[in-house]
């Protein structure tokens, strides 16, 4: 499990990306890269960063399914996660 802090970081984060959002649309459109660079870091997109659902595990989350690797692999062994089977050959 992340710690508190760094989860509570994160949605500060996202809650700053989507109010900046509108701006950094139009500065990007009027090429006034220096407007931009005059913007919080925190309200880039690419600073966000994608977590598990569950336990807030930023590594090895996959997309699809919101998951990181590790909770994945325990609802696909409970036969939670539909379409989703252990391969075996």
């Amino acid at each position: 499990m992340a710690k508190r802090s760094i989860v509570v970081r994160d949605l500060k984060r996202q809650r700053m990306i989507n109010s900046y959002r509108a701006k950094r649309n139009e500065l990007k459109a009027l090429g006034d890269y220096e407007g931009l660079a005059k913007l919080p870091r925190n309200s880039s997109p690419t600073r966000w960063k994608n977590r598990c659902i569950e336990t807030n595990r930023p590594r090895g989350y996959m997309r699809q399914f919101g998951l990181s690797r590790i909770s994945f692999r325990e609802h696909a062994s409970r036969g939670e996660i539909p379409g989703v089977t252990k391969s075996s050959w």
